[in-house]
């Protein structure tokens, strides 16, 4: 893998999460802040959620492309964390 495809799992990273009502996102509402850490720490704090409610969480990051973007979907920080070692 090249080097400009590594991802800086240093970087300044935002856990949120979704407002839920019967474990459906509500939409009408903000997300809001569970965590402001490393991008790393933030991968590991979601991965640590139940696997049935991490739908209700992102990440907000600086986007480093291609491989992260600015606001990383559950799927996104799913693949990220099985990835992590080889990037």
């Amino acid at each position: 893998m090249s080097s400009e495809s590594k991802v800086n799992f240093g970087a300044t990273a935002r856990l949120r999460k979704w407002p839920s009502l019967g474990n459906q996102r509500r939409e009408d509402r903000e997300t809001y802040l569970v965590l402001e850490d490393t991008l790393d720490r933030c991968i590991t704090a979601f991965m640590d959620k139940p696997q049935a409610t991490r739908h209700l969480y992102q990440i907000h990051t600086a986007p480093q492309p291609p491989l992260v973007t600015e606001i990383l979907s559950p799927e996104h920080i799913a693949e990220l964390s099985r990835l992590r070692e080889f990037l």
